[in-house]
């Protein structure tokens, strides 16, 4: 009887956001998901080269930029919470910490591009840096996309458009930042960790 009730409770909550925002994003998941499954394929032929520049990859760049999108997204729906609330000021702050953890995110993966670029590696260098390179790079656009979001959100919670009756707005740039930090999550681990 309870669990009824429950997911009677879930088929009546709606998709956090604007609907045209979940067609995207299941539209961008599909494109980062043949990606990676064609990454998978190739890497199972040539897993001794995977393996061996795999090696070259600063990890720890990885894992703060896994811990600064995992941030953000923190602070992301900390900004929704504080909005639903009616606190517009933390809803605020909170954009501007998200905002905060995408620039650190931007500037590791900028010190990475510099020492990959700088040691004469670009796409053609082998297989494995054909798909890093693309991979990553497709990913920190959609980083730099979703900051362009982020700040456009902030912009609007200071000239009050958004309130705790009305902040579609802001779940729909939330949603969408959160799927870039889903992509990290299971890009991350793909090519830097995984052997």
């Amino acid at each position: 009887m309870s669990e009824n009730i429950a997911i009677n409770n879930i088929e009546k909550e709606p998709l956090p956001g604007d609907l045209a925002i979940w067609f995207f994003i299941m539209a961008e998941l599909l494109v980062f998901g043949i990606f990676f499954i064609v990454y998978v394929f190739v890497r199972s032929n040539n897993i001794e080269l995977f393996n061996t520049y795999q090696l070259e990859l600063h990890r720890m760049a990885g894992v703060i930029n896994t811990m600064a999108l995992i941030t953000s997204s923190y602070f992301v729906a900390m900004s929704v919470h504080a909005i639903k609330n009616n606190n517009v000021r933390r809803s605020g702050h909170m954009l501007l910490l998200a905002l905060a953890m995408g620039g650190v995110f931007l500037v590791v993966k900028i010190w990475e591009y510099s020492h990959v670029f700088g040691a004469g590696i670009h796409l053609s260098t082998n297989t494995f840096y054909t798909f890093y390179i693309s991979l990553t790079f497709f990913h920190f656009m959609h980083v730099m996309m979703g900051m362009v979001i982020l700040a456009s959100l902030y912009y609007f919670v200071r000239q009050g458009k958004y309130s705790a009756e009305d902040h579609i707005g802001i779940e729909t740039g939330a949603s969408y930042w959160h799927m870039v930090d889903l992509v990290w999550i299971v890009l991350f681990p793909l090519v830097y960790i995984i052997r």
